[in-house]
């Protein structure tokens, strides 16, 4: 593991916006030039600059990811063709349940791209998002608060508070409480979450801790506008479709994790995570079913109700064997995974008193809600077996292989009278990676890597399985990818990468009914993947990146995938004037993009824009800090992210955060 003084739990060290290592890529500490993998970390520092405050404000300036609307009530993303809702881990361990995760107590986050079931399981076909923890510090006391707040009339408080507990423990208490507003007429929200943590040091090598989060999310669920003519329409950014006091979604959610670590002879430590996670979840929303009839008619609606609870008990331990074998180096990673996940969900579709909202005389219809149209529980059970050797041919050759075993049990059943329908499935698949490192000098590495992962058919959620679905295969993707990684100094990293993902088996909503899946065959996404993070000069930081892909059905390039634009562009920058003055200063952009599955060429298209941000920061002291961020500087009106065809989000308007932070 990475040193540093006071630290009991190790995270991962970062310098300005640069991270120098990661242990989630390999489950071994590793620097990242020597993953032969893409990822993307953006650390607390960068956090921090552009006031980020949900996943989707940092996701946006990393290129290649593209943010879904999630029905207004979770996270939802797009990388490298495939989409997911579930593809969410905390510090390494699966964190699969649909909700906003939020960033009070985060070092950094993670994205890993590309599919490696070797490392994390089933899932993660394009690749996975990693939050990195917080945690306690056994150096000093230490206290930090942020208040912020923007035009919109939003508003934030957050508190970081650490104390030394003697010489061999340490406390950690992050929380934030949250008011939520937007451009939107009806959106509104609040949040609390607290997550205490303490960390102690055992005695020889061995540390252990101990961390408990508590989430109250409650939010208006809002999925925009619908479409006409096959775009987005326009002129309606903030009506809302919704029916106010209707639209709602609340999470409670208890997140306890423990961790412990050690070495048990020279050379070999081992490490067990354990987390359990107790959610409770319910949204309603009305919404639009359809394209309107024109600029000024009518709008189809639809409506439902979906309450979820679901216990998540995650175990995962992992032996590592630092070995060598005459002139050849090894790190040997042998681990073990158990999960244990019980749900339970609802579905009541809504009756509207009026189906038809028009645009010409709004009117919100009255809602009532009837019978169950899915009442399900179900169980998964998954045990999970890898190994990995990370091999070292003196200092100019290394290869990553490895291989895992994973045996996925579902069983649930449909409780409905008229169904009353047991269902069930057993996988059992072997995923492979193999990743090839060639350094030319110190500081540079070539690579080349094949990676494989598997989704079951109960999809990202897994709380059904339809008579159809139970005797498919699951679904299937194989990653090719060659890259190049340059840490032209310390705190300045270049990479390149080109790749070209298959999914086989693979299915997708329909554009039709997007509470339905499709069978589409195979797909394929082939790109480019270019990236600088770091110091140009002692005053300057950047972090950009520029992503090319092509995602279609493999062999008929006229269905695209959805919500993958052709191009992204990212950059941000950070210039410090002088000690206490800096600036910042981001552009994004998207090109075109479809809503959903381009079947036709009704398919609504989302046009291509770019936004600007800026920023300035000022040092009222060593120990306090302001700061104004402003958000679409030019005041672009563009789309940036759907749920379907005739759900879309519309950008918010030209808006600005000030922020004051001390940390004493």
């Amino acid at each position: 593991m990475a040193t540093e003084v006071g630290t009991i739990i190790v995270t991962g060290k970062t310098r300005g916006y640069v991270a120098v290592n990661s242990v989630t890529a390999t489950k071994t500490d590793t620097a990242l030039i020597d993953v032969p993998q893409s990822i993307n970390v953006v650390t607390r520092e960068q956090l921090d600059d552009q006031a980020a405050h949900s996943l989707s404000d940092v996701l946006r300036y990393v290129a290649g990811v593209t943010i879904g609307q999630g029905e207004g009530n979770r996270d939802q993303i797009t990388l490298r063709g495939q989409n997911t809702t579930a593809d969410f881990f905390l510090d390494g361990v699966r964190d699969d349940v649909q909700y906003y995760r939020g960033l009070y107590n985060l070092e950094r986050v993670e994205v890993l791209k590309g599919p490696y079931a070797l490392i994390f399981g089933r899932g993660g076909g394009g690749g996975i998002v990693n939050r990195v923890q917080k945690t306690p510090n056994g150096a000093a006391p230490f206290a930090g608060g942020r208040l912020s707040t923007n035009s919109f009339g939003a508003f934030d408080i957050s508190a970081d508070v650490n104390t030394p507990l003697g010489e061999r423990a340490a406390f950690r208490l992050n929380a934030v409480y949250e008011e939520m507003a937007n451009h939107r007429d009806a959106f509104e929200g609040q949040r609390f979450a607290v997550n205490p943590y303490l960390a102690a040091d055992l005695g020889g090598s061995w540390r252990a801790g101990l961390s408990y989060e508590y989430v109250n999310d409650e939010r208006v669920t809002d999925r925009g506008v619908p479409s006409l003519n096959g775009r987005p329409i326009e002129g309606y950014r903030d009506q809302f479709f919704g029916v106010p006091g209707v639209n709602q979604a609340s999470l409670e959610a208890h997140i306890l994790k423990g961790r412990i670590d050690g070495e048990i002879a020279p050379g070999l430590s081992v490490s067990t995570t354990v987390l359990f996670g107790d959610f409770d979840k319910v949204y309603t929303n009305v919404y639009p079913n359809g394209p309107a009839t024109s600029q000024t008619g009518g709008v189809p609606l639809a409506a439902y109700t979906d309450p979820t609870t679901r216990e998540n008990l995650l175990v995962q331990s992992n032996l590592l064997w630092d070995t060598n074998t005459g002139p050849l180096d090894h790190r040997i990673l042998f681990g073990l995974e158990y999960g244990d996940q019980t749900s339970a969900n609802q579905r009541r579709n809504g009756v509207l008193a009026n189906a038809t909202f028009s645009l010409a005389n709004p009117v919100f219809p009255a809602v009532t809600f009837g019978a169950l149209t899915r009442d399900t529980v179900s169980t998964v059970e998954t045990v999970s077996a890898y190994v990995q050797d990370q091999v070292s041919f003196g200092d100019r050759f290394d290869i990553v292989a490895g291989l895992r075993f994973d045996r996925f049990v579902i069983d649930g059943v449909d409780l409905q009278p008229a169904v009353d329908r047991p269902f069930s499935r057993t996988d059992e698949k072997v995923s492979p990676r193999l990743g090839l490192i060639f350094k030319p000098k110190p500081g540079m590495s070539l690579y080349a890597s094949y990676s494989r992962s598997f989704l079951p058919r109960a999809g990202d959620q897994f709380l059904t399985l339809s008579t159809i679905q139970q005797n498919l295969e699951p679904e299937r993707f194989n990653n090719r990818e060659l890259g190049l990684k340059w840490q032209v100094r310390s705190n300045l990293i270049l990479t390149a990468a080109v790749f070209e993902l298959d999914r086989t088996n693979a299915t997708t909503p329909d554009p039709n009914n997007p509470a339905l899946s499709i069978n589409v065959g195979e797909t394929r996404t082939k790109g480019l993947e270019l990236a600088a993070t770091g110091n140009i000069n002692s005053r300057w930081q950047v972090s950009a990146g520029y992503v090319w892909q092509d995602a279609v059905l493999a062999g008929n390039a006229f269905v695209r995938l959805a919500q993958v634009p052709e191009q992204q562009f990212s950059l941000w920058n950070r210039f410090n004037l002088t000690d206490r003055l800096g600036l910042g200063l981001g552009v994004t952009h998207q090109s075109d993009q479809f809503a959903a599955i381009r079947t036709s060429h009704a398919t609504t298209r989302l046009p291509g824009f770019v936004r600007v941000d800026a920023a300035a920061f000022y040092n009222l002291s060593e120990s306090v800090q302001v700061q104004l961020n402003v958000e679409n500087l030019f005041d672009e009106t563009y789309f940036p992210d759907a749920h379907n065809n005739a759900n879309i989000s519309t950008g918010a308007p030209l808006n600005a955060r000030l922020t004051i932070s001390g940390r004493f």
